[in-house]
């Protein structure tokens, strides 16, 4: 298999001043991508700014003799992305990877956390990452090429105590990926979601110094970098930590179909086992495949004909 290289593409890294974030700016650097640098420099609770984080990421590549510029906007700020993507695109012409990694944390138990927290974490992790896509969206769509990655989180696909938050925004980004990789495919643009899990400042608290060590950001980063590049797949969630990788996948299970009068809640609980039964259970490709099924299901099951 050739060697993935990055040669003359330019890729922005949101939240790249530290941790994960650094580790993917260098690691495209490295393969020849021209970068963009964006970190507000922040605490991980969001308080606070400064370019240092970001700045010592840009003098590190070009040590290495690679190529980038550092950004300090807020991600949740679309005039900020905007002027951004606008100082890219001044600079080297064109966009064609898109790193979504920014983020902060604010947990608590949802019972005392103060909405303004809650929305806070959406706004950054969300609208962030749709900030960053929206704004790069016709660049991509003009040179028939894209590269996006989201970044997810265990949190959001399995749950996590504290962070309601965190966890909502990590969720969204399945929905945001699973439409993006509809909209984009004819234009060349494909759309994943890493769900990571490192040793870093977000997880300092959590985790024993042994472990610290396994979950290396740099475990990850191999993973990103397939993900965005030429020949790498699209609507894939890549769970990823300590050099272990892994797909997610959302699955549906056959279910029951109930009709008429059997149609009631006590049905419903009669045959819930049956309902979450795993047996022949599949992935479907769009919202409108759910649909089909039901109907077909519900067209069988009341004798008729559904010509679908």
């Amino acid at each position: 298999m050739a060697d993935i290289q990055f040669d003359g593409r330019v890729a922005i890294v949101t939240g790249a001043g530290v941790g994960l974030g650094r580790c993917h700016a260098l690691g495209l650097a490295a393969r020849g991508a021209k970068v963009v640098v964006n970190d507000l420099g922040v605490g991980r609770d969001g308080v606070g700014a400064s370019s240092e984080a970001a700045d010592s990421v840009v003098a590190e590549i070009k040590a290495a003799g690679g190529e980038a510029m550092a950004h300090g906007c807020d991600v949740s700020d679309e005039d900020g992305v905007r002027d951004m993507v606008a100082q890219a695109m001044d600079a080297w012409g064109r966009i064609d990877v898109v790193v979504n990694n920014a983020g902060i944390l604010r947990d608590k138990t949802f019972a005392k956390m103060d909405m303004a927290d809650f929305r806070k974490v959406v706004d950054v992790h969300l609208i962030g990452s749709a900030n960053v896509c929206h704004a790069c969206w016709p660049i991509m769509r003009e040179q028939k090429y894209g590269r996006i990655v989201l970044t997810s989180s265990g949190s959001g696909l399995y749950g996590n105590f504290g962070q309601s938050n965190y966890g909502a925004a990590k969720a969204a980004m399945l929905g945001l990926m699973n439409v993006l990789h509809m909209e984009g495919a004819r234009d060349n643009i494909r759309v994943n979601t890493l769900a990571p899990t490192a040793a870093t400042r977000m997880t300092e608290d959590l985790l024993p110094p042994e472990a610290q060590e396994l979950l290396a950001p740099e475990t990850i980063t191999p993973g990103l970098l397939y993900l965005v590049s030429d020949d790498g797949p699209s609507q894939v969630i890549l769970g990823a930590g300590a050099g272990s990788f892994a797909e997610t996948r959302v699955y549906e299970t056959r279910g029951i179909t109930l009709t008429g009068d059997d149609n009631t809640p006590e049905a419903v609980a009669a045959q819930f086992a049956q309902i979450r039964d795993p047996q022949n259970q599949e992935q479907l490709g769009d919202a409108f495949g759910q649909t089909k099924k039901y109907a077909l299901s519900a067209a069988k099951a009341s004798g008729l004909k559904l010509d679908w």
